[in-house]
């Protein structure tokens, strides 16, 4: 039934052979539970081993110590061979292994620098599949084993503020809640394979531009709701042994350095245990990096000469870092400067041991010491394509269908059209830039999907160069092509177009580097009308890091198709959907405005920064990120937070919402009614009916995805817990719970609710 490359029959079990092997039915079903699922209780890793930890501290020289606490090269840093300390290796995520670095920012060029592409995590996001989190991971924590990394860069998890924001394709969902409950798999899979994963951007992280420069206002209460919950979730809940802080400033102090965002936050109310490391350059003060909370001082020799050191920004605070030496990495804020402080300040020593602890602690959780060997690993073995490939199955969404897809296989003639159906697009740019094993392009995998059956001619329809307009001849060649076909696919939107060995600035959806737009690029607008008008039968994929305006042409298309960055197996899996081999159940991990003035950071905010102060900028949208605003507001979405279609329908029946002290039980049963099988995405949202402050029209606070063959209902149990309900109270300076009536919101999306009940607590 697949003709894909790889196979990937027998890979994930039963259910899913079933659907490779040919059964009636589409594949829908979930990967089996030791695939994908997480263990169900954790241990506590990083605290195992305090004895241990604590003979190596006193072990160690005041020098050993600081050379602990700086990098060495561009991923490596500490190391002390006479006790056999260990370099701690790092390679960046988050969605695969990052090609090799070298020692100083020089590629180096191993067979195994090719590895597992994975979708991104935008696309992990739209699955809401907690499950797949966790496989996710699983592939991260081998392939970093395999190549000798003790810590993956990933997940990233800030909020997807500003769709303009040329990272969001890093990051999870605009909602808290969401972003919580995936960044838990995501971390246990990676370490359980005993690699640490390393959370980030801590925090307030949510544009390029500007980003070492800016200095971000938010209210505490957004801080609480908005912009802290997935960090936290991956401290308490998911046991993360380690976490990057952010380029920017957090209320005039430096985030990476932030007494309270690392101190009073991280480590004194979540008890984090685990080590704290700057982005690449993201320190600027050796005595903040010391009492701060900053643990481990990470950078390169290119990242020192392109933003040398700021010692005035030392100068009043600590002594002023030595001379150059032979050794770059001598000179970190962390390094010559730190020790010269420490060593006129023996009080400061403490500061110094607890960063070391940490340090250590990470190095027995991951058995780079003590006497658990290291994991073998493995490399972009079948399974690992299998996940990749079942990632961007469910992730990808079906915005609009009005009956055109699922394509039947008899078609004969089909027009490719778009650059990037034969454009090696599996992911964004700058440091999640990867380089896959393979790629399907979305033309290849409508080849293995059709093998002779159909002739499929292709047009790129626009050339993707910095600048180009719509052009003629590509046009007039793309609508002979969609006149002589049965079906039109377009295949077009975004692209990354970033080298990050160069730091280019040719990049739309990268690091560093900020949208200018939501626009189509290259004239695709005009693009997509003539082939429209050449042929309504025209199925529209799109391919980036989220929202694009769409409004110029949406209105006339039969369907759309949100593929995101679906990684090496992406073309395969854009075919499965396409044709009814899998049936689509991602669903929208944020909001997709009309038209970019609809965004709040944009209609409320100061996005990217204040006018007349650029390195100012207060998030006057607060609370009301996403759907929050639009839904509270009356502002009418392109496409609804939660949205995604299904070739199946689903009935909500038999709502039950049963109190207890302060949380509540919800029941209800869904019902495949179609003749295909599928899955739902079954959001929980919960409204306060009164409170003393204003809150959302709806907040999510549960979902569950559940997989149905034809006519077949299922019974489901959520349970909403007392933060549920919460809301954090300035003036109190804590959670508060107020006593009242609550509504349960049951639905497919935040503008789609099938259910309503209530609760009184």
């Amino acid at each position: 039934m697949f003709k894909q490359f790889p196979p990937i029959a027998a890979l994930l079990g039963t259910a899913l052979c079933c659907a490779v092997a040919g059964c009636s039915s589409p594949q829908t079903h979930e990967a089996p539970e030791a695939a994908v699922a997480p263990p169900a209780a954790q241990p506590a890793p990083l605290l195992a081993h305090e004895a241990e930890v604590g003979k190596l501290l006193k072990q160690l020289t005041l020098e050993e110590k600081i050379h602990m606490i700086h990098a060495n090269s561009a991923f490596a840093a500490g190391g002390v061979p006479r006790l056999g300390i260990p370099e701690l290796l790092m390679s960046d995520g988050p969605h695969g292994v990052r090609p090799e670095q070298g020692r100083d920012w020089k590629p180096v060029d191993l067979p195994a620098n090719a590895g597992t592409y994975l979708p991104t995590n935008n696309t992990l996001a739209s699955t809401w599949n907690r499950k797949l989190g966790y496989a996710y991971g699983t592939v991260l924590g081998q392939e970093a084993n395999f190549r000798g990394k003790d810590v993956i860069l990933g997940p990233g998890i800030n909020i997807v503020r500003a769709p303009l924001n040329g990272r969001n394709f890093e990051y999870l969902s605009e909602d808290p809640y969401l972003v919580s409950q995936l960044v838990v798999g995501y971390i246990r899979g990676v370490q359980d394979q005993g690699v640490s994963a390393c959370v980030k951007h801590f925090a307030v992280n949510n544009q390029e531009t500007q980003r070492s420069k800016i200095d971000v206002n938010v209210s505490e209460r957004a801080l609480r709701e908005i912009y802290l919950p997935g960090f936290k979730a991956a401290v308490q809940q998911g046991g993360v042994y380690s976490l990057m802080g952010a380029y920017n400033k957090f209320r005039g102090q430096y985030a990476t350095e932030n007494a309270y965002l690392m101190n009073t936050i991280l480590k004194e109310e979540w008890g984090f245990k685990g080590l704290v490391m700057s982005d690449w350059g993201s320190s600027h003060n050796t005595m903040d990096a010391l009492r701060n909370g900053t643990d481990l001082e990470m950078g390169t020799d290119l990242v020192l000469k392109n933003n040398s050191l700021d010692q005035s920004a030392t100068a009043s605070t600590a002594p002023a870092a030595p001379a150059p030496t032979k050794n770059i990495y001598d000179r970190f804020y962390l390094a010559d400067a730190a020790l010269e402080a420490v060593q006129k300040d023996p009080k400061l020593v403490p500061l110094l041991d607890d960063k070391v602890r940490r340090i250590l602690r990470l190095m027995y959780a991951t058995h780079m010491l003590g006497d658990a060997k290291r994991q073998p690993g493995s490399h972009n073995t079948k399974a690992h394509q299998a996940t990749a490939l079942k990632v961007a199955e469910e992730g990808i969404v079906l915005l609009k269908n009005d009956g055109i897809l699922p394509l039947k296989k008899s078609v004969k003639r089909i027009a490719v059209i778009g650059a990037n159906a034969t454009r090696e697009n599996a992911g964004g740019g700058g440091s999640a830039q990867l380089k896959a094993k393979y790629e399907i392009t979305p033309l290849q995998g409508l080849k293995n999907e059709l093998g002779g059956a159909a002739t499929i001619t292709y047009a790129p329809g626009y050339k993707i160069a910095r600048g180009q307009k719509a052009d003629p001849a590509l046009i007039a060649e793309a609508v002979a092509a969609a006149k002589a076909a049965d079906v039109v696919i377009y295949v077009g939107g975004s692209f990354h177009g970033y080298d990050y060995t160069k730091w280019t600035d040719n990049a739309y959806d990268a690091e560093d580097t900020d949208k200018p737009d939501l626009n189509l690029p290259f004239g695709q607008d005009e693009l997509v009308r003539a082939v429209q008008a050449a042929n309504p039968n025209t199925v529209v994929v799109l391919l980036g890091g989220g929202p694009m305006d769409v409004s110029a042409w949406v209105g006339q298309t039969r369907a759309l198709v949100e593929a995101w960055y679906p990684g090496m197996e992406g073309g395969n899996a854009l075919a499965h959907i396409l044709f009814g081999d899998v049936n689509p159940s991602g669903k929208l991990p944020f909001t997709f405005p009309v038209k970019l003035q609809d965004s709040p950071a944009m209609k409320l905010g100061e996005y990217p920064s204040t006018p007349g102060n650029p390195l100012k900028q207060t998030y006057k949208d607060d609370i009301w990120v996403g759907y929050r605003y639009f839904d509270t507001y009356n502002v009418a979405p392109q496409f609804a937070f939660g949205h995604g279609l299904s070739y199946t329908t689903f009935k909500y029946d038999k709502l039950t919402v049963t109190p207890g002290p302060q949380r509540a039980t919800v029941l209800l049963t869904v019902t495949n009614g179609g003749k295909m099988a599928g899955a739902e995405v079954v959001q929980l949202y919960v409204h306060d009916e009164q409170a003393a402050v204003k809150r959302p029209e709806k907040e999510l606070k549960g979902f569950e995805k559940v997989f149905l063959r034809p006519g077949e209902t299922k019974t489901l149990t959520l349970t909403l817990d007392r933060e549920a309900f919460q809301y954090y109270d300035e003036v109190k300076k804590g959670w508060v719970l107020e006593p009242g009536k609550f509504d349960v919101l049951l639905g497919s999306s935040s503008r789609d609710i099938r259910l309503k009940g209530s609760v009184t607590l």
